[in-house]
C-alpha cells in the first residue's frame, strides 16, 4: 500500500476501498489559527511550516503536497485520505509531542486516487514544486497550482462520459431563488430565477449538480438532501455590483442585456459567485466560457422532482441508468450526443416551432437512410466539447489533440453526405460544422499516430515537423554514431593510428593519441588533459558537439513542449468557433439517433394541433416494451374537450401504471423532436406532466407515506392547469377507506370540473366510476383480466367503461400468499358481499379487496370528517360572542380583532 516517509520510494498502490458518506456541508479540515499554532509548535521544521502556510489557506481541501515522486497528506487531511483510499497510514516527526499522521500516493497514480476522492464530494488542493531544488535554500518553494473539487472537473479520467458534470450555485432572496449552473468541462453556463421551493427542488432534480454554492445563511438546508459537495460560501461573493462585473468581464461585454439576462438580479448574484470560485479553483483564465444562457421555465414541459423521478428519464429509482428512457433511447456515435440527448429529454420544449424542425431533420435523415453514414462519420469526430475546454484551460493531452486531429479528418466525409439531405435545420448545422483543413493539416503533421499519455516525456511531436528538434532528437539518439564518425575521419586525415574519441563526465569528449604519436597532431587540436601514457585533445567540432550532446535532451524535450503550447494556441485561437462547430455536431448525433431509434423501434412521427388533447393509436410504453419476452400489447388513447379525465380501473398488475406512464413518456419524447412508440400520435399543447405515483415515505424529513402522498397531490392540484398531464395512481390508500375515499374523490372532481387537466387516474376505489355520471369530462376505461383453473391471466388491454372486480385474492395468490390465507380470505370476502347494512358499504381499497358488483353511490358521511382537529382562535371567539349584547360598534371592533387572528 502506498506509505510514505521523507525519501518515498515507489510502492504499489492498495485496494480499492468502498465509497465512504462524506458530510453534506463541508466544514473546515483545519482552521487558519490551528495552522499558524502547530507552524510555531514545529518552528524546527521549515518544511513542515512551508505545508502548515499552505493548509491555513485552504482548510476545506485535501492538500496534495508534492514530496519527489509523491503526493504526501498530513493530520486529519492524511486521516481522511487513508480511511476512503484504503492507504497506509504513517508518521513524520511531531508537533506537540505527538506523531504527524501522514499518508501519501505515488505521483504517477495521482489521476485514480483524486478520482475516488472527489466522487465522494472531497475537494483536492494540488500543491506542486515550482522551485529549482537545485539552487533552493531550505525547503523546495511549492505553490498550488489547481484546485480539483467535483463540480470543476475537466479531466477524461475524472468525468462520466454521457452525464453533465455541473457546478451550481443557488442565491435566496424571500423564497425567490436565483439559479446558475457551469459545466466548465464544456463551457455551458446558464441562469435562472425559481419562485419557489418546489421549483428550485425541480431545477436540481433536473441538473443533479455535482456541486453546489450556498450562502452561509442560507436557510433551506433539506432542499439539499442527497447532495454531496455542498460549499459554504461568504455572503459577500453574492453581491450584485460584484457578480456583474466579473460576468461582465468574463464575457467581455458591457452588460447582459445582448444576453436576455438583464433582468435576472438573483441569478446575477449567483452567477457571479459561480465564476469567482471556477477562476479560483483552475488558477487559469476560462476563456471557453464564453456565452451565457437565460434558461425560461415557460420554454420548457414543467416536469417536478417527483414526476422525473417517477418517470425514470435518466436515472431509475433505485438511482442507476439502466431500464430508464435514456437507456433505450441513446445509441448516439459520441459521449457530446449522448449528453446533449439527456439535456433533452430532461428539458422537452413547448415550441413546436423548434421541435417541427427537429422532427423534419429527423424524417429527412431518414429518406434514404442517411443517418447511417452519418453515424459513422460521427463515431471518428469523439468527444470535441471536453477536449476544447481542455485546450481551452491548456490541459489538453497529447491523445486529445490527436482526437482532434481525427475529427477533422472525418468533418469532409460527414459534409458530403450532409449536402444529400435537404432539410433546411440539416443545412445550417452542415454550415457551422463547417470544415478545418488548416487545423487538420497542422495535427496530421505534428502529432504522431499514436501519441503517449502525457507531454511530460516527449515523443508527441511528429519526426520531420521542426528541423531544430528534430536535430536535436538526432544529437541525443545518435550520439555513438557520431563520435565514431569522428573517429574515423580524423585518423584519416590526420594519418594516426593510434587515435580515438573518448567521453568522461568530468572532461566531456576527447581525442586521445598515445604519447609516441602527440607530436603529430594537428595545429588545430587543443590540449585537454595529459596522461602517464597518452595525451587528450578537443577541437571546435568536437567542442560545438559537446555542447549540443550533453544538453540535447533536455534541449529537445523543452522543445517539443514549446512547440505544443504553441499547437494549443493556435487551436485556442479558434476556440469559439470550433465550440459552436462540437455543439452542432452533438445535435446531429442527437438527430441521427432519433432516426435510428424510430427504424428500430418501430416509432411514428408525432403530429401536433393547437386544440388541446391527445389522440394515440397503439401507443407503447418504450422501455417496458424492450425488457419483455413476449409481444408488447399497445393501447390507444384518447382525450379531448369531453374526455378530460380517464378514470382507470382494473385488477393490480393490470398494466394501468404502464398504460398512464407511456402516455407521459409519448409526449415527453415527442416534445423533444424525437418519433414516438404508437402507431400514430396527435397531441396538443403540453406545459407541464405531474405524476402521483408509488408508494413511499421520508422518514429523514418526518413524513408518513401518506403525508408524502398528500404533498405530492395539493403539488399539482396548486400548479396544475387545463393544459398539463397528470398521472393520478391510488390516491388516498394511505389513510382509512371512508377518509382516502373522500380524498380521492375530492381530487379527481377538482381535476376534472374545476382545473380541467387532462388527467389519468388510476385506482382500486370502484365507488370513483360514478364520476363518469357525473362530471361531463370523465370517462371510466379499465384493464383486463381473466381468470383461469382458479388463477388470474393478464390480458393488459384498455376498454371502456370499469372493471367488474379487482380481482385481489388471485393477485394474492401469484405472488405465493399461503393458501390457508387465500382460503380464509374467500370466506371474508362472501360474508363482506353478502352483507348489505348500510353502516358497511361495500368498498375496495388497497387493504379491502372487495368488488362491488355495480358501482355504488359515493357514502354518506356521518358528521364532519375533520370534526377530530382541534377549533382556531376565530372560531373559540365567534362561539363566545353575545351577539344580543352588541352594539354596532362593538361588532364592528370583534370583526377587526376577528381578521387580526385570521391573519395571525
Amino acid at each position: 500500500m502506498p506509505h510514505s516517509k521523507c525519501a518515498s520510494p515507489p510502492v504499489e498502490p492498495g485496494g480499492v476501498h468502498a465509497p465512504h458518506a462524506t458530510k453534506r456541508i463541508d466544514q473546515p479540515l483545519m482552521s487558519k489559527e490551528s495552522a499558524k499554532s502547530d507552524a510555531k509548535k514545529t518552528a524546527h521544521t521549515p518544511m513542515m511550516q512551508q505545508y502548515l502556510r499552505i493548509k491555513g489557506e485552504h482548510p476545506n481541501e485535501l492538500v496534495f503536497y508534492r514530496m519527489g515522486d509523491f503526493y504526501e497528506l498530513f493530520y486529519d487531511d492524511a486521516k481522511k485520505a487513508a480511511d476512503i483510499l484504503d492507504i497506509t497510514l504513517t508518521a513524520r516527526g511531531q508537533s506537540g509531542g505527538q506523531p504527524i499522521p501522514m499518508a501519501g500516493i505515488p505521483y504517477h497514480a495521482a489521476e485514480n486516487y483524486i478520482a475516488r476522492l472527489v466522487r465522494t464530494g472531497q475537494s483536492i488542493a494540488i500543491c506542486e514544486q515550482i522551485g529549482d531544488p537545485a539552487t533552493s535554500k531550505g525547503p523546495v518553494e511549492r505553490q498550488v497550482v489547481r484546485v480539483v473539487t467535483p463540480g470543476t472537473l475537466s479531466d477524461e479520467a475524472f468525468l462520466e462520459d454521457r452525464r453533465d458534470n455541473l457546478l451550481s450555485a443557488i442565491y435566496c432572496l424571500r423564497e425567490r431563488f436565483g439559479f446558475a449552473s457551469l459545466d466548465i468541462s464544456s463551457g455551458r453556463f446558464a441562469i435562472s430565477e425559481l419562485d419557489s421551493l418546489d421549483e428550485l427542488r425541480g431545477e436540481l432534480q433536473r441538473l443533479r449538480p455535482a456541486e453546489i454554492l450556498i450562502s452561509e445563511d442560507f436557510p433551506y438546508d433539506d432542499v439539499l438532501d442527497g447532495f454531496t459537495g455542498v460549499r459554504r460560501q461568504g455572503p459577500w461573493l453574492f453581491e450584485f455590483d460584484t457578480a456583474m462585473r466579473v460576468i461582465t468581464q468574463q464575457l467581455q461585454v458591457r452588460d447582459l442585456t445582448g444576453f436576455g439576462c438583464e433582468d435576472l438580479s438573483l441569478a446575477t448574484c449567483a452567477a457571479g459567485c459561480l465564476l469567482q470560485y471556477a477562476r479560483e479553483t483552475q488558477r487559469t483564465a476560462l476563456p471557453h466560457i464564453r456565452k451565457l444562457t437565460r434558461e425560461s421555465r415557460d420554454e420548457a414541459v414543467i416536469l417536478d422532482a417527483t414526476s422525473r423521478r417517477n418517470l425514470e428519464i435518466d436515472t431509475n429509482l433505485m438511482g442507476g441508468t439502466q431500464h430508464t428512457l435514456a437507456w433505450v433511447m441513446d445509441r448516439t456515435a459520441t459521449a457530446m450526443g449522448g449528453r446533449q440527448l439527456r439535456r433533452w429529454l430532461n428539458r422537452p420544449l413547448r415550441d413546436v416551432h423548434t421541435v417541427e424542425q427537429r422532427q423534419q431533420a429527423v424524417s429527412a435523415l431518414l429518406d434514404g437512410f442517411h443517418y447511417e453514414p452519418v453515424h459513422e462519420s460521427l463515431k471518428a469526430v469523439g468527444d470535441m466539447e471536453r477536449i476544447l475546454a481542455r485546450v481551452a484551460l491548456r490541459s489538453a493531452r497529447p491523445r486529445d489533440l490527436a482526437r482532434l486531429r481525427d475529427a477533422f479528418a472525418a468533418l469532409p466525409d460527414l459534409q458530403q453526405t450532409l449536402s444529400h439531405i435537404g432539410a433546411s435545420h440539416i443545412k445550417s448545422l452542415a454550415e457551422t460544422i463547417g470544415e478545418y483543413p488548416d487545423h487538420a493539416d497542422l495535427l496530421e503533421r505534428a502529432i504522431i499516430d499514436n501519441p503517449p499519455v502525457v507531454i511530460r516525456d516527449g515523443g508527441v511531436i511528429r519526426d520531420g515537423f521542426d528541423s531544430e528538434l528534430d536535430e536535436l532528437r538526432n544529437i541525443s539518439e545518435n550520439a555513438g554514431q557520431y563520435l565514431l564518425d569522428v573517429e574515423t575521419r580524423e585518423r584519416e586525415r590526420t594519418g594516426i593510428s593510434t587515435l580515438k574519441v573518448g567521453y568522461n563526465r568530468v572532461h566531456g569528449y576527447y581525442i586521445e593519441i598515445s604519447r609516441a604519436q602527440s607530436e603529430q597532431a594537428p595545429v588545430d587540436y587543443i590540449r585537454r588533459q595529459t596522461l602517464k601514457n597518452a595525451e587528450r585533445f578537443i577541437t571546435p567540432e568536437l567542442k560545438v558537439f559537446e555542447d549540443k550532446a550533453l544538453s540535447a535532451k533536455s534541449r529537445a524535450l523543452a522543445r517539443e513542449k514549446s512547440l505544443y503550447d504553441e499547437i494549443l494556441e493556435t487551436l485556442a485561437a479558434t476556440l469559439a468557433q470550433l465550440q459552436d462547430t462540437a455543439q452542432a455536431l452533438a445535435e446531429l448525433d442527437v438527430l441521427a439517433n432519433f432516426a435510428e431509434r424510430a427504424t428500430s423501434l418501430r416509432f411514428c412521427a408525432p403530429e401536433f394541433r393547437l386544440e388541446p388533447g391527445f389522440d394515440v393509436e397503439d401507443g407503447r410504453h418504450p422501455v417496458v416494451e424492450q425488457l419483455l419476452s413476449e409481444p408488447y400489447v399497445p393501447n390507444n388513447l384518447l382525450m379531448d374537450k369531453k374526455r378530460r379525465m380517464l378514470v382507470i380501473t382494473g385488477p393490480n398488475m393490470g398494466g394501468k401504471s404502464t398504460y398512464m406512464r407511456q402516455a407521459a413518456l409519448i409526449a415527453l419524447l415527442a416534445y423533444t423532436g424525437s418519433f414516438v412508440p404508437a402507431n400514430r400520435a396527435v397531441l396538443g399543447p403540453v406545459d407541464r406532466i405531474f405524476t402521483r405515483m408509488g408508494s413511499s415515505d421520508d422518514i429523514a424529513g418526518g413524513r408518513s407515506t401518506f403525508m408524502v402522498e398528500m404533498t405530492e397531490t395539493a403539488n399539482i392540484l396548486h400548479n396544475a392547469t387545463e393544459h398539463s398531464l397528470v398521472l393520478m395512481d391510488e390516491v388516498g390508500r394511505g389513510t382509512s377507506t371512508f377518509d382516502g375515499l373522500s380524498l380521492a374523490w375530492a381530487t379527481a372532481e377538482h381535476l376534472a370540473r374545476d382545473i380541467r387537466s387532462y388527467t389519468l387516474f388510476a385506482t382500486h376505489y370502484f365507488e370513483l366510476t360514478q364520476l363518469a355520471e357525473e362530471l361531463e369530462h370523465a370517462v371510466n376505461v379499465h384493464l383486463t383480466a381473466t381468470e383461469h383453473d382458479d388463477s388470474i391471466v393478464f390480458l393488459h388491454n384498455v376498454h371502456e367503461g370499469p372493471a367488474s372486480q379487482s380481482y385481489g385474492l388471485q393477485v394474492a395468490k401469484l405472488a405465493g400468499v399461503p393458501q390457508g390465507v387465500i382460503s380464509n380470505a374467500k370466506a371474508q370476502l362472501a360474508q363482506l358481499e353478502g352483507s348489505s347494512a348500510p353502516s358497511a358499504p361495500q368498498l375496495t381499497s388497497p387493504g379491502n379487496p372487495v368488488a362491488t358488483a355495480h358501482p355504488a353511490e359515493p357514502p354518506a358521511f356521518q358528521g364532519d370528517m375533520f370534526a377530530t382537529l382541534e377549533p382556531s382562535q376565530v372560531e373559540l371567539a365567534l362561539a363566545n360572542l353575545d351577539l344580543d349584547d352588541l352594539t354596532p360598534r362593538q361588532a364592528l371592533n370583534e370583526l377587526y380583532e376577528l381578521q387580526k387572528k385570521l391573519k395571525a
